[in-house]
């Protein structure tokens, strides 16, 4: 009886979540696997380094590819396609032997559907499915790549150090398996499909926001796009390229235990999700604009402080604070383009400002193992991402103000 009342936009959700979470554990796999292939294979870092860059790069590139199809073919088909990509990418990782297979597979396959799925992918479900809890369910689905980090990286830290590393991606290949065949029974692409509305009542100012469609060549001609696009360069920079690429080799060269990282990633995992879904509810209440500044403020202190983090309790800490704020600016970010350029055109114009987060986050990545080989530790990346954290607070705070914003809403540039 609970099942007939429960409304299909939650089901939705539920399939939404479960491939933006295994897309997420997927990307979590290099940090693990680094070191396995330093030993195996010998070789270098930034070698490596370089096809999780080249995977990050079509992961950012894969992105709009995917908002466009969003926007034309809907998320169903986007999401089926995308799973079966990472799935197709992962399972021949199982006979890897050379850098090149590594770099195909991982670096361009993998990349572009995880990319599809991760880019515009939820925002679009939120769009489409709720007139109400809109902001919720942008955190919540923020909130998946966090649950993803959680689950996927103490599960294969303990996997690789048991049954070695080729056994970590089988599991990622099986639960991007599971993941296509709940796209493909249980998705759909607007509630009319399913004979339905969305949830919630759509006001007169969402409607018009909706009905809004702003073409990319006109968008790359105004400010806003590009501070958005910038400020979320950042953003990829100073999480997935370099903390989700390179966190753990660090704190495994200066001495801190497996187990004991894996306990501060998890904490970081349940901080992400609290974090995450705190931001999509103040994402509907507060200047997204300074919701970003503090965002990447605390971001870039904490950053700024890890190179001289060498005890457990120094790196808990850093974990809830880094944690906090991890996916926290997905949130603002996507409202605030809405808001700009009208969620009509979200799918294409998000995905072009999400490949900039990519960007920055592939730029990291190889930065990260170059400079690692060069100087011995990582040091002078980790502060370079804190000044660019400052650099992004005021990028954020550069952005249209709420008002400008309502009257550019009423006439567009």
């Amino acid at each position: 009886m609970v099942f007939k009342r429960l409304h299909y936009a939650w089901i939705v959700v539920l399939v939404t979540f479960l491939a933006l979470l295994t897309s997420s554990g997927v990307r979590t796999a290099p940090s693990v696997i680094i070191k396995p292939l330093e030993d195996e294979f010998g070789w270098t870092r930034a070698s490596i380094s370089l096809a999780v860059a080249v995977s990050l790069f079509a992961f950012g590139f894969g992105a709009p590819l995917g908002g466009s199809l969003i926007d034309r073919f809907g998320p169903r088909r986007v999401m089926v396609g995308g799973m079966a990509l990472i799935a197709v990418g992962l399972f021949p990782l199982q006979n890897l032997t050379d850098l090149w297979q590594l770099h195909l597979f991982w670096g361009l396959v993998v990349g572009v559907g995880t990319g599809a799925v991760a880019g515009a992918l939820g925002a679009t479900v939120a769009l489409r499915w709720f007139n109400r809890y809109r902001g919720l369910v942008v955190g919540l689905f923020g909130a998946a790549s966090a649950t993803g980090q959680l689950i996927f990286v103490p599960s294969l830290i303990s996997l690789v150090s048991t049954s070695g590393w080729r056994s970590a991606i089988l599991v990622l290949s099986a639960a991007s398996a599971v993941a296509f065949v709940a796209a493909l029974f249980f998705m759909r692409n607007r509630p009319q499909d399913a004979g339905l509305e969305p949830i919630g009542q759509a006001t007169a100012a969402s409607a018009q926001v909706d009905s809004r469609f702003t073409p990319l060549r006109q968008a790359i001609r105004t400010r806003d796009f590009w501070l958005l696009a910038f400020s979320f360069f950042v953003c990829g920079y100073t999480t997935n390229g370099l903390i989700g690429t390179h966190l753990l080799p660090h704190t495994l060269e200066h001495g801190f235990v497996e187990t004991d990282i894996a306990a501060a990633l998890g904490i970081m995992g349940v901080m992400n999700i609290f974090g995450t879904l705190a931001s999509g509810w103040l994402s509907e209440r507060f200047d997204n604009r300074k919701l970003l500044a503090t965002y990447y403020g605390f971001r870039a202190m904490s950053l700024a402080a890890l190179p001289f983090i060498l005890e457990m309790q120094g790196m808990f800490i850093f974990s809830i604070i880094y944690g906090l704020d991890w996916v926290a600016t997905v949130p603002p970010t996507i409202n605030l383009t809405a808001q700009r350029f009208g969620r009509g055109s979200l799918g294409t114009l998000y995905g072009w400002i999400f490949c900039s987060h990519m960007i920055g986050a592939g730029i990291a990545s190889y930065a990260g193992g170059f400079f690692r080989d060069m100087l011995g530790d990582y040091h002078l990346i980790f502060v370079s991402a804190a000044i660019m954290g400052i650099i992004a607070v005021g990028l954020s705070l550069s952005i249209s103000s709420p008002k400008r914003l309502r009257a550019l809403a009423q006439n567009p540039a």
